[in-house]
């Protein structure tokens, strides 16, 4: 059976039926097992390749070469991120190699050539080196004019500097290492239409992205900012769940737009960043004192001093990063009501986390580690079941969302597919 067929046991049950959760296959328990060790491992990496940098003097080599090159303040900086960019690079290729090339071969959730993936790390490397050379002398020249409140300006600046990102993400940087184009689908991308039409963003721009040349696993997401605004399907999505199902992944993708999502996260994460430089910038004085000497540098305004910082921040984010992911995790489940409501379809909702699942080699119930450190979303059990009892349509109960919806008297989107 195709993996996007529907399962005969599914389609025999009455559509008001709860969907089970289905128990992890053994592989799906080895995927999760070896990505926790895989993250922890990540996790130490991340501390200890800044480490390198500082306490073997290599972060103040590189400085000194740079100032040679660049020979005044702003190309030497320019000088020591592109160099940094590249050192980094190469020391990380090998986890970077395991993590994103051989592991998802190992278990079958990829089918991407080996020159594709260099392709694609390799103009990561450049958007990297580009983006930290435009951008990153603006903190340091905050360092060097205000060395007790860069922190404030820098954090402030993320905003502004987070939305400019999400507007050119989608068509100067996505493009680079997928092809995104319209839906082939012409049926299927009218009810889509139909759908934003209801969720009050009619003409909505729907893109089908190619990544069956990279993976095996389904994904759906919103991206971009004003203009730039856009839904994106990934083909092996489309291939693996049903009209229904997909229905609602676009219910739920509309209605981050249509709750704000995408402007709060871009608020959130520059709060975030502007608690994790406060912190850095808190830290940084004891660091400076204890270690100056292995350093050779005294003052972060020196950018020798990005290593230092990098640390910090990571540091700090350990302590924010759950906050950040029950923030998340809250958006994500409202989105899924969101989707329910403008669907009314539960049924094709519980499904669709069920292939999701079973695609993706997901875990239902992870761990509450797992959950605090890395869930973005509620796991995949609490959806499926969220899915299988929030029918207040059918309950008499009203819509948390009503006064969003454009619903006609009577017919939802769900009963539109039941009655193809």
């Amino acid at each position: 059976m195709a993996a996007g067929a529907p399962n005969p046991q599914e389609t025999a049950q009455p559509a008001e039926a709860p969907v089970p959760v289905p128990e992890p296959s053994e592989k799906a328990l080895r995927y999760y097992r070896s990505g926790v060790v895989l993250w922890w491992v990540r996790l130490g990496w991340g501390f200890a390749l800044p480490a390198l940098f500082l306490f073997t003097g290599w972060s103040a080599r590189l400085r000194d070469f740079s100032r040679r090159v660049g020979h005044n303040w702003f190309f030497t900086i320019v000088c020591f991120v592109i160099l940094f960019e590249l050192a980094v690079f190469v020391l990380d290729l090998p986890l970077s190699f395991y993590q994103s090339y051989l592991r998802p071969h190992a278990y079958g959730l990829s089918n991407q050539t080996l020159g594709k993936w260099l392709g694609d790390a390799l103009k990561g490397l450049m958007v990297g080196a580009v983006a930290g050379a435009a951008f990153l002398w603006v903190p340091y020249l905050l360092l060097r004019k205000s060395p007790r409140r860069w922190w404030l300006y820098t954090g402030l600046l993320t905003l502004p500097f987070g939305f400019f990102v999400m507007l050119v993400a989608p068509v100067w940087i996505d493009p680079l290492f997928n092809e995104f184009g319209p839906m082939k689908d012409r049926q299927l991308e009218r009810r889509i239409l139909a759908l934003a039409e209801q969720a009050g963003i009619a003409g909505s721009r729907v893109y089908e992205v190619n990544k069956s040349v990279d993976t095996e696993t389904v994904n759906a997401y919103v991206t971009g900012f004003g203009t730039t605004k856009r839904i994106v399907l990934w083909d092996t999505l489309l291939r693996k769940l049903d009209e229904d199902e997909v229905l609602f992944v676009m219910g739920h993708e509309m209605g981050h737009y249509v709750l704000g999502h995408v402007t709060r996260s871009v608020l959130v994460l520059s709060a975030m960043a502007l608690l994790g430089l406060y912190g850095a910038y808190r830290l940084s004085g004891w660091f400076l004192r204890r270690f100056q000497e292995r350093f050779r540098f005294t003052e972060l305004a020196d950018i020798a001093s990005l290593p230092l910082l990098m640390l910090l921040v990571q540091l700090v984010s350990v302590v924010l990063t759950p906050a950040a992911l029950a923030y998340s995790r809250y958006q994500e489940r409202e989105a899924d009501r969101f989707g329910l409501e403008i669907t009314q379809n539960g049924r094709a909702c519980a499904t669709a986390f069920v292939k999701l699942q079973r695609e993706n080699l997901s875990h239902p119930r992870p761990g509450p580690l797992y959950k605090l450190w890395r869930a973005s979303h509620p796991t995949l059990a609490e959806r499926i079941e969220f899915c299988n009892r929030y029918r207040p349509w059918a309950e008499g109960r009203p819509l948390k969302y009503a006064s969003r919806l454009r619903l006609r008297e009577g017919v939802s989107a769900g009963d539109r597919g039941s009655q193809r």
